[in-house]
């Protein structure tokens, strides 16, 4: 659901993306990236935890995620992503060394755990005065997803960059009220 029970939204408009953005920045390198990757992928954040430098493909310009929900290992999905964000990816990381590396190619890019992980995303989410509700990781999930069906991304895709199985989950997001209904009900105000 991208409302919780009390009416109020689970996920960021999209100025408040791009001040959650503007506010990882302001972070360490290394909590900066892993931010970063949570909203440019709306990849779970233990799937961005397993993130390893085998899975960016920067020719590519794909992050290969492990899909950690389903029933078995080895399930992974492809998520395009900006070149900007590859670029600093290779910066924070040294992603041309760690995959041409037999075993660093293998090790986890942030080596945190869940709890870590959390206070990151948390502590943007008060930098840019998110509500309760939106102050977790999952957010950045639900605002991926309403982002790129508002952008007029196939459900379809959207489904397979999510890793949902079913594209009934992924029709949510299609629900959520975005610019181009706010145009259609301002033809009533007049």
């Amino acid at each position: 659901m991208i409302y919780d029970k009390t009416g109020r939204r689970k996920y960021l408009t999209f100025t408040e993306r791009e001040a959650f953005i503007e506010a990882a920045h302001r972070l360490r390198p290394e909590a900066e990236t892993f931010c970063l990757a949570l909203v440019y992928t709306g990849a779970r954040i233990s799937e961005i935890l397993a993130l390893t430098p085998e899975h960016i493909d920067t020719g590519a310009g794909l992050i290969i995620i492990e899909s950690l929900k389903k029933r078995r290992r080895g399930v992974f999905r492809a998520v395009p992503v900006p070149t900007y964000f590859l670029a600093r990816l290779e910066a924070i990381h040294s992603l041309y060394d760690a995959q041409l590396d037999s075993e660093r190619r293998t090790e986890r890019l942030w080596p945190w755990g869940r709890t870590t992980a959390w206070m990151q995303v948390k502590q943007i989410m008060r930098m840019i005065g998110a509500s309760p509700s939106q102050s977790m990781p999952k957010a950045l999930r639900h605002t991926f997803g309403i982002g790129a069906t508002q952008k007029s991304v196939p459900l379809n895709v959207v489904q397979k960059w999510m890793g949902h199985s079913r594209i009934s989950t992924t029709a949510i997001y299609a629900d959520a009220v975005g610019d181009e209904e706010r145009t259609l009900a301002s033809k009533m105000w007049l």
